[in-house]
């Protein structure tokens, strides 16, 4: 049984790609059968978490955890099976990614904007046609008033 008492990051790293959460041996413990495991930075000692995947880079990197002489490893992927590691995790890292997102929310949301107009605009040409095609001047007249308060 694997559950997390305490994971906290040394310090975080950023760049354009990822987010590093590098972590150091008084921030990090786990209880591994009822008993309490520091982590140790022998072999990896951070998760890299990919920007535009938001996903877990390192799924296959080992971190070692001791308990006296006894020394535990486990896997990213084993530690991401863990409810309590995913929920600290998103912790950590969500102020990373709001001020990431909002700036490309903005820069999107012009671009998305602009592309649901054009597609409103060419369905009602379509719609304009159609009642054309199927000689119904009520619909006809319906469309072109909406075509002429929304485009004239």
């Amino acid at each position: 049984m694997l559950n997390i008492k305490m994971l906290k990051p040394y310090y975080v790293k950023e760049d354009k790609r990822f987010i590093r959460v590098v972590l150091a041996y008084q921030y990090f413990s786990l209880f591994i059968d009822n008993e309490l495991y520091q982590f140790v930075p022998v072999e990896s000692r951070e998760i890299i978490i990919d920007r535009t995947r938001k996903r877990v880079h390192n799924v296959f990197d080992i971190f070692v955890f001791q308990r006296g002489k006894k020394m535990v490893y486990v896997s990213v992927a084993d530690l991401l099976h863990t409810p309590e590691f995913i929920t600290h995790l998103k912790t950590i890292i969500e102020p990373y990614y709001e001020e990431e997102d909002s700036l490309e929310d903005d820069v999107y949301s012009d671009e998305v904007q602009g592309v649901i107009k054009e597609l409103e605009k060419a369905n009602l040409r379509r719609l304009i046609d159609h009642s054309i095609d199927t000689n119904d001047p009520d619909a006809f007249q319906t469309l072109s008033d909406e075509w002429n308060r929304m485009y004239s």
